[in-house]
Parts: C-alpha cells; structure tokens; sequence
C-alpha cells in the first residue's frame, strides 16, 4: 500500500470516518426536505429514504471491504469521496427535475401504490450511489489503519465512534441549522464542500491526482453556481415567498384577488387571504357554520380554538363576517405564523401558541365553543390527531353544546377510506356527527357535538345572517348536510394506520384527475400530452 504522508496521521483517518458518517445523515436530512414538497413527509416516505439508504450503505460495505482486500490503494477511496460529493453538489441542480420527470413518467404507467414507487424511484436515483461510495470508507479505513492484531479492535472500535459522532451531528445540524438558516440546496453544497476538501487535502499532500482533483473542484464551483436557488417550484417565475422552515417547505403567491399559502410544491392550498374580505370558496367558508351550530344567539360570542392555524385564514373570515371573535390557534410551525403577520393580516390580537395541537390541550384547562381542527395536509396525518383519544381530548375542552369542526381534505368514496375511518372515529366520541363535501374541492368538513339540538340552532341562527354571500353558502351548507352513521373503522394511539389510508386515496385522486391524459398518452404519446397541456 502507498501511503501519502497524511495518512500516516491516524487523525486524519478518523476525520475522514467523522466527516463520511456526518455527510450520510445531512444527506438523508436532505433528501427527506428534497423529497417532501413533492411526495409529503408521511412515515411512508421516510421509510423509503431510510430503507434506501441503508441498502446503499450495505452495498458499499461489501464493496469497499473487497476492494481494500483487493487493491489497498488509498487514492481508490479517496477518490470515490471525491466523485460523492461532486454527486451530492449536482443535486441541487438536478435533483428537483429528476424528481419531476420520475413523477411525469410514473402517473402514467402506475396505478396503485405512486406514491411508494414515485419517492422510491427518486430515491434510487438521486441518492443511492453516493451513499454507496461513502458507505466504502469504513472498510477501507479499517484496512488502511490497522497494523496488526494487537490493536485492530481498538483501531476499529475508534472508526466506529467517529462515524457515529459524525453522524449525531450531520443529525441535528441540517434539522436545527443550516436548513432552517441556508435552505436545503446550501446544505447540500455544505457537506459536499467538505467531502471535497477532504479528499483535496489527500490528493494535494501526495501530490498527485492533480486532474480528478481540478475536475471535480470545477464541477463543485459550477454546481455553486447554478444550484444555490432554493426554489422547488422552478416553473413559479412570481413567487411573493418561497422558503423552508424546521417543518415545512413554505411558498407565498399573490394574484389580483388573493394571497395563496402552500406548503406543497405540486398541489394544495393551506391558507388564503382574500384582498376583498369575500368568501374564499373553499373549505374555510363551510366551515364557517360551526358557530352557528352552538347555542350562542350571536357566533360572534363563541371563544373559538384553532389546531392547525396555518395563516390564519378560519380565523381571518371568523372576524370578518361574525364581528370581534375570541380567537386563538395553536401552529407548530413558527415560521407559518410569522407569514401570517407579515402577508396574510393576521390580526395581532389574535393569539398564536407555537406547539403541537395535541400537546397544547394537555397542558390546559380552558374550554371553548368552537374548536376547529385543520392539522390534516394531504397524505402528512399525524396519526396522534386522528385517534380515539385525540377527540376525547377535543370534547373535554368544548363547552356545553360545543362544536368541534375538522376538515378532511381527501374525500374518497371506497370502503376504507382516510376520511371512514376519521368519521368512524369521531362517531365513538360524539353523538352527533354530520358532513358536508365541499363543493369543487377534495374537501370534506365534519362538525360533531354532544347537542342533540345542534342543527336546530344552526337552522335558527343561520336565518339571523344579514350578508347575503354568507347567507347563501349557508344555504347550501344546510341543504347539503348529511347525518354520519359510524361503523366500526376506529383509530387508536395504538393503531392509527393514516398513512397508509392516506396514501391509498392519493391513488384514487390521481386515477381520477389523470384519466383524460393517461388516454391522450395512449393515443399520441407523450407529444400528445405536452400538446393537451
């Protein structure tokens, strides 16, 4: 074995160990921010990043360990950490179109399971070959740092805790630091950089490698260059924001009527400001009936909890349309409530709390009229929002003749469905349930109470309604609704299984929205598509 002058520092060895470990787990930090404006977040996905990346890291075990046995040069190492990070650097640049391209091709020949396969076929081709060349390093390392028996365990339990070092950092730093600071593509180009120097420090105190080491210091610059935008949703010219928090991808865009919220790269709307205090025509104003199902004469009287504040927009028409509303919502993620301020007009006298919707009626005692549950974002359920146990919570803090509403927002017509077995669930809380589909939306909203008199109240005081445009859409919200009779589809703290109940309807509504195109595909080919679009 040739060995350059640094190796013979056991210290850089390890380093290299530390830094290798560190750079596995910002990466799989990465790819799960990559990944998630386009797929979600869900345990689904996680599993699939996790799952991947492991076999790549079992693959380069082998591998490393025969090719050290085989050829013990370091420069073979060191020069595949040089070609992972060049790879890691290039995937900012390409990553999102590589994503979307696997998306474009996959909805049209998948029809189950799309999610699984879309986010499992990123996977594999975004991330597994440069965890593969770093899972080579501790095999080789391992051989380069042992010289005999006597101290092979030492040496090689020394390795073991450097990787694992590394790799609690490389943990916490892109979650609490540099995501949150820098954004995901400057994280990426961050352990890149280091990879980089690494193996530079090893080529250039050998002088030698002086080609492969310019190449890929040319190629690390150019992906600075071009892969520095934090932009996934490339083909969006106008954006108002567009920014990542320790939880969510978050984008803002502005058109002549409204201020739009979505922390979702491809479709969905969390929150929305209309610039004319009108109806939003979603969910929200359906909705709006909960005050009027309680006993309050006046719905501006209701104290009223939001869980699942986003920007404020529930409450935002509360006020506008019902007077000075008590208010207050409950958001994990701070970063939504500071846009909520900023371009959304959330008043400042409404309260905002930064916890988790669940853990936040744990801690008090406070009892409201209204409680609006809104947590829900496509296939991401947190399963502790959606159990028996969650909405026995949620009634402890109602008042008497209290309502709670919950907007479902993948309304499915199977047997089985996400929003059965979230109904079902409620059903074994509440005596009353009933439901209303929202109309030209995936959108379900439920309202549920104790008060066998709730539709009674919301019939009278609906009449009391003086604007016009809430008067008709609660017009149509009464025609509409429709009592729930619930089955036995319980969820528990123990068994709440919403991912895969979410992701199942995510195969029914992309069955059913790419129907017209998939038959375009088939008659014209992907021409034909480009043409229909």
């Amino acid at each position: 074995m040739n060995r350059t002058p640094i190796l013979k520092n056991k210290m850089y060895l390890y380093l290299t160990e530390f830094f290798a470990g560190m750079s596995v787990m910002a990466v799989e930090l990465g790819a799960s921010r990559l990944l998630a404006p386009y797929f979600s977040s869900s345990q689904i996905v996680w599993t699939i990043i996790i799952g991947t990346i492991m076999i790549a890291m079992a693959l380069g075990n082998i591998y490393g360990g025969r090719s050290a046995d085989k050829n013990p040069d370091p420069d073979r190492l060191y020069g595949r950490i040089l070609i992972a990070a060049v790879w890691i650097a290039a995937i900012p640049v390409l990553g999102k179109y590589i994503v979307l391209g696997i998306s474009a091709l996959l909805i049209f020949t998948v029809s189950t399971n799309f999610l699984i396969w879309a986010a499992f076929a990123a996977c594999m081709v975004i991330f597994v070959f440069p965890l593969f060349l770093l899972g080579t390093v501790t095999p080789s390392l391992a051989k380069y740092s042992v010289d005999s028996l006597d101290d092979s365990g030492r040496i090689v339990g020394t390795l073991g805790a450097f990787n694992t070092i590394g790799s609690i950092i490389g943990t916490f730093v892109p979650t609490f630091v540099s995501i949150p600071m820098v954004g995901t593509s400057v994280t990426f180009l961050i352990f890149a950089a280091i990879l980089l120097i690494l193996s530079l420090a090893y080529f250039i105190s050998g002088r030698r490698g002086r080609a492969k080491s310019v190449t890929a210091a040319a190629l690390f610059v150019l992906c600075c260059i071009f892969g520095r935008s934090d932009s996934f949703a490339f083909w969006e010219p106008d954006l108002t924001y567009e920014g990542e928090s320790v939880y969510n991808y978050l984008q803002v865009k502005e058109n002549d009527t409204s201020v739009i919220l979505s922390t979702n790269v491809l479709f969905g709307v969390q929150s929305m400001l209309m610039k004319e205090d009108g109806l939003t025509g979603m969910y929200y104003d359906y909705a709006m009936a909960a005050p009027l199902m309680t006993p309050k004469e006046r719905p501006g009287d209701c104290s009223t909890l939001i869980l699942g504040m986003g920007t404020g927009t529930y409450a935002h028409q509360c006020r506008n349309y019902y007077g000075g509303m008590e208010i207050e919502g409950v958001e994990i993620d701070d970063r939504i409530t500071a846009l909520a301020r900023k371009y959304f007009e959330l008043p400042e006298d409404v309260k905002v709390t930064t916890y988790d919707g669940r853990a936040y009626l744990n801690a008090i005692d406070g009892k409201y009229d209204v409680i609006m549950v809104d947590a829900y974002q496509d296939i991401t359920i947190p399963f502790q929002m959606s159990s028996v146990e969650f909405f026995t919570l949620v009634k402890e803090h109602l008042n008497e003749g209290g309502v709670m509403v919950v907007n479902m927002n993948m309304r499915g017509s199977s047997e089985g469905s996400i929003n059965q077995y979230l109904a079902d669930t409620i059903g074994s809380v509440f005596g009353q349930v009933y439901t209303v589909d929202v109309q030209g939306s995936t959108n379900r909203e439920l309202f549920a109470s104790d008060d066998p008199e709730m539709i009674a109240d919301f019939e009278q005081n609906r009449e009391r309604i003086t604007d016009d445009g809430l008067y008709a859409m609660m017009e149509r919200v009464s025609e509409n609704l429709a009592a729930y009779e619930a089955g036995g589809c319980i969820m528990t703290d123990d068994k709440a299984p919403v991912e895969l109940l979410g992701m199942r309807m995510i195969d029914e509504l992309i069955r059913n929205e790419v129907v017209y195109y998939k038959k375009i595909y088939e008659e014209r080919g992907v021409q034909g598509v480009i043409d229909a679009l």
